[in-house]
């Protein structure tokens, strides 16, 4: 009964949806979406930390400035995930669409070294290159326009800096309306509004190995549905990182800076793409399951982590209220002493 209500706790209590390696980054007490404009004016004026680095991110930076320019496509396979973090939707649509990438962001150069404005699910952001690296649990793909296409980079960045600035929220509905983004669709829209089309979007339930995913596919509508109050459809068209023969990968406008060749989920069992079987949906399952042993197995490192995080979140926060208490009890002192009833006392002490 006790590994019972352990696994239980360890379920109610596992890391949400998107828990990749840049959201631990952001401090407890900060609230909203820590890589968007606000957060970046507070690092500026250094209300917030700046943001530390490691060997890693030096070596991601230098090769993004040498190799990285104004208007790229930046491909990666994310760890985003839903269920509080138990299904991994980055694996799924990187499985089922047979694409080694699940993530793209438009780079732009600022102050001489790039950045990637995408949206996840705090919603539009920018992050330096080598931040948004930290995230990709793959390879990394660049795309960057023909030069024929190039004289309307500018408008695409435009356009990635409004929705940043004006921070479109992150359509959970894979939806094609403009009033929030996935990442996909804010770099095709952004790109769209340039007049320069890279890809079609294709229906979810043509993607090219939904077929390995039977039981996911079936459970895609009601889970959504419950969780969304509106369904993911099987019929809803999305647009797709894609590869060598869909996609904005297979993108007639773009040419390869760098990237490995696509390699689709099924090729070490030679399967058709059509060919109904469970390799995907054991897949899943397979990492569902670790997922809920490690969360069990780590569950009372977790609990004590989240506690001392929420002493030295509530610390600054009591410091300030006392402050505030003193500085409320100062005031009070001070507008009694100089009101006219003290003032009066004060006359006839003296003239005593």
């Amino acid at each position: 009964m006790l590994h019972i209500v352990c696994w239980m706790i360890a379920l109610a209590t596992h890391e949400p949806g998107a828990a990749e390696a840049t959201d631990w980054m952001k401090p407890p007490t900060w609230s909203g979406n820590y890589w968007g404009p606000e957060a970046t004016h507070a690092r500026s004026v250094g209300s917030l930390p700046p943001l530390q680095s490691n060997p890693e991110m030096g070596s991601w930076q230098r090769w993004g400035r040498e190799v990285l320019r104004q208007g790229d496509i930046v491909f990666r396979l994310g760890d985003a995930r839903v269920m509080r973090g138990l299904v991994p939707l980055s694996r799924f649509i990187s499985h089922a669409t047979g694409s080694p990438f699940s993530h793209t962001g438009v780079v732009a150069i600022e102050d001489g070294s790039p950045v990637v404005y995408d949206c996840s699910s705090a919603g539009v952001q920018r992050q330096p290159f080598e931040v948004w690296m930290l995230d990709s649990l793959g390879s990394l793909g660049v795309k960057r326009l023909k030069p024929e296409h190039r004289e309307r980079i500018a408008g695409v960045i435009e356009y990635c800096r409004s929705a940043f600035e004006r921070q479109v929220p992150f359509d959970n509905g894979f939806r094609m309306e403009d009033d929030s983004f996935y990442c996909l669709e804010l770099t095709e829209k952004a790109f769209r509004s340039q007049g320069l089309a890279l890809s079609e979007p294709v229906r979810i339930g043509d993607w090219e190995y939904l077929a390995s995913f039977p039981v996911t596919a079936m459970l895609i509508p009601p889970v959504s549905g419950m969780m969304l109050g509106r369904p993911i459809t099987l019929e809803q068209t999305v647009y797709l990182p894609g590869n060598e023969r869909n996609g904005v990968w297979a993108s007639p406008l773009l040419e390869t800076v760098s990237g490995p060749t696509p390699k689709v989920f099924q090729e070490a069992a030679a399967l058709e793409a059509s060919r109904l079987n469970m390799r995907g949906d054991l897949d899943v399952l397979v990492f569902t399951f670790w997922e809920v042993r490690r969360s069990y197995t780590q569950l009372p490192a977790r609990l004590l982590c989240d506690l001392v995080l929420q002493m030295r979140a509530r610390g600054p926060l009591q410091a300030g209220v006392r402050e505030r208490k003193r500085a409320g009890l100062d005031n009070e002192v001070a507008s009694r002493s100089s009101s006219p009833a003290s003032s009066l006392k004060r006359i006839e002490g003296s003239s005593d």
